[in-house]
């Protein structure tokens, strides 16, 4: 069994970073009951290993910000023919207000350690026709009070475009708000979007992998605001202004 994509390519064997909850927990629970053999990686060892003994997957704990960290995974999953870099980190508030080791811990988790990690696994997904996949974020388009994380996850979304020019498939998927442990503790106050389960997020995914998507947006009328943004920034700016 496995994952086939348009092209009847059969993906059986992935990596999931940021497995041990929200996005990567649910795309790793998809992903086995897919038929494909799961390698997760996180840094919360007991959340990850909760999430390996449901999957039937194998465990690799580790802090990919970490040196020699990215390239210990890569040789764990040096097998996998489906990357899915869902590891992230999230803050919001007021730029002046960020303390500078939260902007250095975002930039490492949420883009470096992505970086890193797709290099070192990035020969052998081409040999094997594989495919990569990116959780990014709609605050790739910039929004208000989170310009760190908005940085971040436009890398992300400009990495993975770069990356579809080697020859394999390259999927981002940009998620609205999302009930993950960031919530916690926290009030959601935006009007729009609605908030969305880390399932449907994950559903989405494996959909856009089959039929190699470039790009998915949760939900989908997310795809209109994110295009607008990039045609018109000005007329997305007094949009977002106003209704949030």
């Amino acid at each position: 069994m496995g994952l086939i994509r348009r092209d009847g390519t059969r993906l059986t064997t992935a990596l999931v970073t940021g497995a041990s909850s929200g996005i990567g927990a649910a795309t790793a629970a998809r992903l086995a009951a897919a038929g494909c053999a799961v390698v997760l990686t996180g840094r919360d060892e007991h959340r990850l290993a909760r999430v390996a003994d449901s999957t039937g997957g194998r465990a690799v704990a580790a802090d990919l910000a970490a040196s020699g960290e990215p390239e210990r995974v890569a040789e764990a999953a040096a097998d996998a023919d489906l990357v899915v870099h869902s590891a992230g980190l999230g803050w919001a508030g007021p730029l002046g207000e960020m303390p500078r080791r939260s902007i250095d811990d975002l930039v490492e988790v949420n883009l470096t350690a992505a970086l890193r990690l797709t290099r070192e696994l990035l020969p052998g997904l081409v040999e094997r026709n594989g495919h990569l996949a990116f959780v990014s974020s709609i605050a790739a388009v910039g929004v208000r009070d989170e310009a760190v994380y908005s940085a971040t996850k436009a890398g992300v979304r400009a990495f993975a475009a770069s990356l579809r020019y080697d020859g394999l498939g390259v999927t981002t998927i940009f998620p609205g708000a999302v009930r993950t442990p960031f919530f916690d503790g926290r009030t959601y106050a935006r009007r729009h979007p609605r908030m969305v389960d880390a399932d449907e997020v994950a559903d989405a995914l494996l959909r856009g992998v089959r039929r190699d998507r470039a790009e998915v947006f949760v939900p989908g009328w997310l795809t209109l605001p994110a295009r607008i943004s990039g045609a018109l920034p000005g007329v997305f700016h007094r949009l977002s202004r106003r209704f949030g």
